[in-house]
């Protein structure tokens, strides 16, 4: 069962999810703190759907504003992406079983991640996404042109690239892309046919919808929202 509520961390969200069986985590652009079975651990950024076959395992997890994470972190987000990897492969070892045991010790694993979390960007200053990210994600999710948007931000192509390497872990072409499998998604949760779903989300037409839903999450549209 997967439970969210927005965390005191300015955009993210603060989940837990105990699976019944196998799951599909979609690319959705951000990044996430994860907790499972007393360790703590990092998801990077997905350019696929990540698949969970394992046993039945309860997460907890911080779910970050697109381009957050790696200002928290420290570290890139495209040296990430599409891992998940122990927060001990990223921060001293003897850290991360101080940090490790707090949330352990927490009323609920979630909320001691949200604790670490709101410790974590206070220390380092990243409480709350950059303008720049944030223009850039609400620009690419309103369905704008990279190339339009890079003129707004007043950057060349290769820079912006450069940019979005780091805070999303690829190019603003491919962040476009999974904010618009995200926005096609949510339509078409609601009941919304899918040719008028994919014209709405800027697909040229519903066999463009489908080819790129299959691409990034490896299930047809009427395959994924049946699951």
């Amino acid at each position: 069962m997967y439970e969210e509520r927005a965390a005191r961390l300015t955009g993210a969200v603060v989940w837990t999810n105990v699976p019944t069986g196998p799951g599909r985590v979609l690319p959705d652009g951000c990044m996430d703190l994860l907790w499972s079975e007393g360790t703590l651990l990092v998801a990077g950024p997905d350019t696929r759907a990540h698949v969970t076959d394992g046993p039945p395992t309860a997460w907890a997890g911080v779910r970050f504003f697109p381009g957050t994470a790696p200002a928290l972190l420290g570290v890139p987000a495209h040296e990430l992406r599409d891992r998940r990897v122990p927060l001990a492969d990223l921060w001293p070892a003897p850290l991360v079983r101080r940090l490790t045991a707090r949330v352990n010790a927490a009323a609920d694993p979630a909320t001691g991640l949200e604790d670490l979390a709101l410790r974590r960007a206070a220390e380092t200053g990243a409480d709350a996404p950059d303008p720049l990210l944030r223009h850039l994600v609400t620009a690419l999710d309103a369905g704008r042109p990279v190339g339009a948007v890079a003129g707004e931000l007043g950057l060349t192509a290769r820079r912006l690239h450069r940019r979005s390497l780091t805070a999303f872990g690829y190019g603003p072409k491919t962040l476009a892309r999974v904010l618009r499998l995200q926005r096609a998604l949510a339509m078409a949760r609601t009941g919304m046919p899918l040719a008028a779903t994919a014209a709405r989300a800027g697909f040229a037409d519903q066999a463009h919808l489908t080819r790129d839903v299959r691409e990034l999450t490896g299930l047809t549209p009427r395959g994924l929202l049946g699951r």
